[in-house]
């Protein structure tokens, strides 16, 4: 049997309504490595297999999680050992004898074999290939059996092979270098043991398969202010097909025709005079035109092309360094290294990546990395970038590793890249492409030669591959890359792990000069208590347990992990012992490492949106936790947020007002407007004293430019010099917090805290803190907070309800509303809790109003 590895083969039949998915009535088993080597052979063997129902074609842990067969919480299973294999008895009633017909298997991890009706159709050695075998010969009108195997990686890892001139720490087998697969569940020190076995993608039949498009091409640039659609595809229409392509936006039609071209393509070239712009979100409206095609033999005579958006990206190397242009406009790309909201199944519905994209977008995130540990991401993914205006970071599913220099593996890859970038075709969306993650890193850092810092796969093949497919988006060869060593913080990009890993001060954010960090800022940011609650041992686990530990994100072979770095900035950062407090008091040891991290990453981050910083971005490492524990997530693996995501989200919006302390330049004011409007409003700078007495304070109109930004010294704003940061230290402290509000009206814009003394953690009063909430018709609350003194880390502990604001500073007599919602909307709790804080004597309850 032929097969055709074409990835646009089942996105033109699915959206012209031909082809089904084929998710039920599939069955599982697994077997030792090369039990039944062939079911032809031994189709006794097969019949006797003891085979369970699945809910349908998904990879073997998700298939026995969700019949209840498993769980991350029991036994550990080694799903690499076992051979695994499908089944699939199904009908084909709309298929007539001797006609074509198709079946499409969009990814399969990771050696397959598949036999139909008896007889062998395909073998794949890379989960990340797409495949669309033709059996129409093969197919009846009923009866049909579809056999899977995916075989063991383990036994193919056990074959010699050339050893690796480098090695990658993180990774237990060198040798799935060999292997097109991800490194998701096979790097034990941060992801959890369920390694993916079997499809991962879609199964699909199309019984009516007419013509379809090879070689697809759209590509949406922007000329002199005018948006332009260039089409381009081998497909084998009629010449007088007469087809136009029409893109739409707001009820408005542009049309262009279709020719077919003296090689057989098709071509067209549409001009949108005067388009709206695709932009970040923070930058201005994320402007999208439904595109399709019209006249050609599909039902109404239409085929849709998805969603394109006009935009111009480009790379800024000057100097060195790593900068991204959209539209002509720097943006400072920030966000965080992406991780599947699924990492079992490897899938979730398009109601929940639109809700994940919509979560990091209110946070102030324009930018989302797709690193090379991971895998491709679903088409819904995309979809929700595209139209929520968040900029991707799209890296080959390569990291770390000595890949392999011979041409059967690059003919693979080759292979693979041309399906990814056809799946690409005009997302505006995508803001680079780069060639792994920390391959060029890993060597260098290992020992290896200059020389073999970067391989031709990634400075030559997808160099190519890029340029043909996307010339419109810059490609990277690595993520970390440029200067005189890969990962030089302060040329091209980096993984910046100088705050974090690397123990430095918080200083080092500034004095690394750090140019791009395509990830950074590595914690085990501890979860809120429902999350541990999820744990094995629930919320009676404490930290030095082994349950808790094997949860607990390290490097294999080091002599620590990402908590004794949270720790180290417990310590640095309060003054306290974190030991000595653990045994104490183990609640307040987890509130302030809560703490800790989220104070070191929006510390970074002020650094590094100051205008006078030349840094370009930067992506925090992990959006979200792989499983329930203190991982490297700023969200639980619920999506739920932690304190560090709180914190990003108050110092990343597009419009937002901050403090640096400049030493005996003492305390400098930063305000921002990313927008594309003029920003306006009143700064109001409060200073507190003992007891909270009012000090200090002064006020000044704000007035911003379109994408423009404000720095002064926060003393520009007094009429005398008064000593708020306690540099010159001439007798005690004047404040004890600097507050700097931006509102328009009665509105807070931004609010800032400066702490000159650093946060008082030993204090405990009464605060007068006041909470009352009333719900409301959608079935959320809204909270209002009012505290008579300055109360520090203000949160809430309700059962079964989040919070999404957290760990704030309320000023003394403000008034604040947060928004709590039920953790399950179909069946909510209560609302019963209290508000706590830093400094706060006792809890306030919650009281509800009518």
């Amino acid at each position: 049997m032929q097969h055709d590895t074409r990835m646009n083969l089942r996105a033109g039949r699915r959206a012209a309504g031909r082809a089904r998915v084929l998710d039920e009535g599939w069955q599982l088993c697994a077997t030792a490595p090369g039990a039944i080597a062939d079911p032809l052979a031994d189709a006794a063997a097969v019949a006797a297999l003891a085979w369970t129902p699945i809910a349908g074609p998904l990879p073997a842990a998700a298939a026995l999680r969700a019949s209840g067969a498993w769980s991350l919480d029991g036994a550990a299973r080694r799903f690499d050992a076992e051979d695994w294999w499908y089944r699939l008895r199904f009908d084909a009633p709309d298929h007539a004898a001797g006609t074509a017909a198709l079946l499409g298997f969009d990814g399969l991890a990771t050696l397959a074999e598949v036999w139909l009706n008896g007889r062998p159709i395909l073998r794949s050695d890379n989960m990340f290939l797409a495949h669309a075998v033709e059996a129409g010969a093969l197919l009846r009108a009923s009866g049909n059996e579809l056999l899977l195997c995916c075989r063991s990686l383990d036994q193919a890892l056990a074959a010699r092979r050339p050893r690796p001139r480098w090695r990658a720490p993180m990774v237990e087998n060198q040798q799935l270098r060999w292997l097109r697969t991800t490194l998701l569940g096979r790097t034990p020190g941060w992801s959890p043991p369920a390694a993916v076995a079997g499809p991962w993608r879609d199964v699909w039949l199309d019984e009516q398969p007419g013509a379809a498009p090879d070689d697809w091409r759209l590509h949406a640039t922007v000329e002199q202010g005018a948006g332009v659609l260039a089409l381009s595809a081998a497909w084998a229409l009629p010449a007088d097909a007469g087809l136009s392509l029409v893109v739409e936006r707001s009820g408005r039609n542009w049309v262009a025709p279709v020719h077919v071209q003296a090689d057989g393509r098709l071509a067209a070239r549409l001009v949108v005079p005067d388009a709206d712009l695709w932009w970040p979100h923070t930058h201005g409206e994320p402007a999208l035109y439904a595109a399709r095609l019209e006249g050609g033999p599909w039902p109404d005579g239409r085929l849709d092309l998805g969603a394109v958006g006009f935009r111009r990206i480009e790379a800024d190397l000057a100097g060195g360094r790593f900068a991204l242009r959209v539209n002509g406009v720097p943006v400072f790309c920030r966000g965080a290294c992406w991780t599947p909201p699924d990492p079992v199944a490897l899938r979730a519905s398009p109601d929940a990546y639109a809700q994940a994209v919509a979560q990091v977008r209110a946070a102030g995130f324009n930018m989302l990395r797709l690193g090379g540990t991971m895998v491709y991401e679903d088409d819904a993914f995309l979809d929700a970038c595209d139209a929520q205006g968040v900029l991707v970071w799209q890296e080959f599913m390569f990291a770390s590793l000595d890949y392999p220099a011979d041409d059967a593996f690059a003919a693979g890859v080759k292979l693979e890249a041309a399906q990814q970038l056809q799946r690409l075709q005009g997302r505006p969306s995508l803001a680079v492409l780069c060639g792994n993650s920390e391959v060029e890193q890993q060597a260098a850092m290992w020992g290896a030669s200059r020389e073999l810092w970067q391989p031709a796969l990634f400075h030559r093949d997808l160099a190519e591959a890029a340029a043909n497919w996307r010339p419109d988006v810059p490609y990277w060869p690595s993520s970390a890359h440029g200067g005189a060593f890969p990962h030089q913080g302060d040329a091209g990009t980096t993984s910046y792990y100088g705050v974090g890993a690397y123990q430095r001060p918080l200083e080092d954010a500034r004095r690394a000069a750090v140019s791009f960090a395509t990830e950074c800022l590595a914690f085990a940011n501890l979860p809120e208590p429902s999350a541990m609650a999820r744990m094995p041992g629930g919320l009676g686990l404490r930290v030095h347990h082994p349950g808790w530990k094997a949860r607990t994100p390290r490097d294999l072979g080091a002599g620590w992990d990402f908590e004794d770095v949270r720790d180290h900035y417990v310590q640095r950062l309060f003054g306290v012992d974190p030991a000595r407090l653990r045994y104490a008091d183990h609640d307040r040891y987890l509130l302030l490492g809560r703490l800790a991290s989220g104070e070191a990453m929006s510390a970074a981050f002020g650094e590094w949106r100051r205008a006078q910083s030349t840094c370009g971005g930067a992506m925090v490492w992990f959006l979200r936790d792989l499983w329930a524990g203190a991982g490297w997530g700023v969200l639980d693996e619920r999506g739920d947020p932690k304190a560090a995501f709180h914190a990003l989200r108050r110092a990343l919006q597009p419009q937002a007002v901050w403090l640096t302390d400049e030493g005996g330049n003492g305390y400098c004011l930063h305000a921002i407007n990313e927008g594309p409007q003029a920003a306006e409003g009143e700064l109001e700078i409060v200073a507190y004293g003992p007891g909270d007495a009012v000090v200090a304070q002064a006020s000044r109109a704000l007035q911003l430019d379109a994408r423009g930004s404000l720095t002064l010294p926060l003393l520009a704003c007094f009429d005398s010099f008064v000593d708020f940061s306690d540099a010159y230290r001439f007798g005690p402290a004047v404040a004890r917090a600097v507050a700097v509000t931006w509102k328009r009206g009665d509105a807070v814009v931004s609010r800032a805290f400066a702490f000159p003394g650093g946060l008082d953690v030993h204090t405990r009063t009464d605060l007068g803190i006041q909470a009352a909430a009333r719900m409301q018709e959608d079935g959320r609350a809204v909270l209002g907070l009012q505290s008579q003194r300055l109360a520090l880390a203000v949160h809430v502990e309700a059962d079964g309800w989040v919070a999404e604001d957290a760990y704030f500073h309320l000023p003394p007599g403000a008034a604040h509303e947060i928004v709590l919602r039920p953790l399950d909307a179909a069946k909510p709790k209560p609302l019963r809790g209290h508000v706590l804080a830093l400094n706060a004597a006792a809890p306030a309850s919650i009281k509800m109003q009518p």
